[in-house]
């Protein structure tokens, strides 16, 4: 009896004890005391093919991807109608260059004392370039000023010597002429009746002829030496001939100092101090200031579409940032066989301050444009060289052919006449939806 109650609380909790814990697993308790989690057979199923649920889910993803795509389309990036301004141009690369370039020469042979000049001097018109050695030349100059002036002293001779000597030997014959001619007269009464001899009266005659002569003599010399007269004509031809002489004398001695024509920028210089020099050998090339020109070689497929006063955008490859005006102002006639191509030139009217000869340029000249027209850009209409020109829009969430009228064709967008209307989805041709596919404008 003792025994019983002793293990009556061992066995047997009482109703007024706490719960008794489970037994907690221990690193020394047994795996055979933890109890098994019970797993249905369809579970135990699924764990055995879990490749046949993977395949599953995937399939339900698909199903969805594809129903989604069905129902709202594939999303496309699209390009909307709209107004812009549309500009055409022709580009093209050239060089600059004067209208023209003066090339400096001596007019005669000599040699070089000095060059007053570096390339890339800016000259102005009359600044000495160039000095010759002019010794030669200053004592043939000196000769024909003296030549000159000897002419000059045999005119004012003429007037006021000649003339004067003229008009008294005139007096002096016309008064010897009065005598010779009172005794002829005397004589030619007194010989029929016998007081003179005929030896006398021959005597007479002659000395009355000569008296003439001497008249006449002094006259021709008067009219010689007055103004229109043939000694006074001759001494001023000889004085112009002299003058002549002198000038051309100092015109050569002027040739010994190569002056610039013009103002401009010395460009070349093939000469240097001690050089021998000839005539028409080009000693330096000058590029006048002012109006510069763009030389472009226009491929010949553009041709029609460049027309005399075209204006263009120009920048220079040395400062691409910084742009300036120019207009068409010259178009060759004939092609370069060998390049395919024509040359045109361009007026800068304005020309910036860094500019210089033979400096390499970028052109685009205007050729057509457009202002608020209807366009898109080149990438969404098809076959746009075609007769036929389409594009695809989206209309009730599908891809849909619309033929289009188009007009000028820009530098980026086209413009489009007629087919569609402003704000209209086009598909870039670039796409590949197909004509029917269900599709939806991506968000941009």
């Amino acid at each position: 009896m003792t025994a019983e109650i002793l293990a009556g609380p061992a066995s047997v909790p009482s109703a007024s004890s706490e719960p008794v814990p489970p037994p907690l697993v221990g690193p020394q308790t047994s795996a055979a005391a933890i109890p098994q989690a019970k797993v249905s057979p369809l579970a135990k199923s699924l764990l055995g093919h879990k490749w046949l649920v993977a395949l599953a889910v995937l399939g339900l993803l698909l199903a969805g991807y594809f129903g989604y795509r069905y129902l709202n389309g594939t999303a496309v990036p699209v390009e909307l109608v709209q107004r812009a301004d549309l500009l055409k141009t022709v580009v093209a690369s050239g060089h600059i260059e004067s209208p023209y370039r003066v090339e400096i020469a001596s007019q005669i042979t000599g040699t070089v004392v000095s060059v007053a000049v570096r390339e890339g001097e800016v000259v102005r018109r009359g600044q000495p370039l160039i000095l010759l050695r002019s010794d030669e030349l200053q004592n043939i100059a000196a000769q024909a000023r003296a030549a000159e002036a000897q002419a000059s002293a045999r005119v004012r001779q003429v007037s006021e010597l000649s003339l004067p000597q003229a008009l008294e030997a005139e007096r002096s014959a016309q008064a010897s002429l009065l005598g010779t001619q009172q005794i002829y007269d005397r004589t030619s009464a007194l010989l029929p009746k016998g007081f003179v001899t005929r030896a006398y009266f021959d005597e007479v005659t002659r000395n009355r002829d000569i008296a003439r002569t001497q008249v006449v003599v002094a006259q021709t010399q008067i009219r010689s030496a007055r103004a229109g007269g043939s000694g006074l004509a001759a001494a001023t031809a000889d004085l112009q001939q002299a003058r002549a002489s002198s000038a051309a004398a100092q015109s050569r001695l002027g040739d010994a100092t190569i002056a610039a024509p013009r103002d401009g920028v010395l460009i070349s210089r093939s000469v240097e101090r001690g050089a021998v020099v000839v005539p028409g050998a080009t000693l330096m090339l000058l590029s006048p200031g002012g109006d510069m020109q763009i030389v472009l070689q226009i491929d010949e497929r553009n041709l029609s579409r460049i027309a005399i006063g075209q204006t263009a955008r120009v920048s220079a490859d040395a400062y691409p940032q910084a742009h300036f005006a120019a207009k068409v102002a010259y178009i060759n006639p004939g092609i370069d066989i060998a390049r395919a191509s024509a040359t045109v030139k361009l007026t800068v009217t304005d020309p910036p301050a860094y500019l210089r000869q033979n400096m390499t340029v970028s052109v685009d000249i205007e050729t057509a444009r457009r202002a608020d027209v209807l366009s898109l850009p080149g990438s969404a209409v098809r076959d746009a060289l075609t007769p036929a020109p389409w594009v695809m829009v989206i209309e009730n969430g599908r891809a849909v052919r619309r033929p289009v009228r188009l007009g000028l064709q820009g530098d980026q967008r086209i413009e489009i006449l007629s087919g569609v209307a402003k704000g209209a989805q086009v598909i870039p041709a670039t796409s590949e939806i197909a004509v029917g596919d269900r599709v939806r404008a991506a968000a941009r």
